[in-house]
């Protein structure tokens, strides 16, 4: 039997986003950016239904005068991931 794959990582940027995470940590917006090769806007948007679900913290400082946002993987984030891989390993394996 095939297992739920959770909607909200099976969204390519979302899943790149976590995936990134889940071997950084953490990571600046732009480095995320750079490595997602995703546009400001789009970025933002998944970065904050992932902050929604619980499965990131995002935390907003300045470096200088600048302002930077860090996104952080939770617990939560973490088992979501695992527990998504999990389920790609049910479809491969049949």
């Amino acid at each position: 039997m095939f297992k739920e794959l959770n909607p909200l990582l099976h969204s390519e940027l979302r899943l790149a986003i976590i995936s990134l995470l889940i071997s950084l940590e953490e990571a600046d917006f732009i480095y995320i950016k750079q490595q997602t090769g995703a546009t400001a806007g789009n970025l933002s948007i998944q970065i904050e239904k992932l902050r929604t679900a619980g499965y990131i913290d995002v935390i907003k400082s300045f470096k200088g005068k600048m302002p930077c946002t860090t996104c952080k993987i939770t617990a939560q984030g973490i088992t979501a991931f695992e527990d998504y891989v999990e389920a790609i390993k049910s479809y491969i394996n049949k």
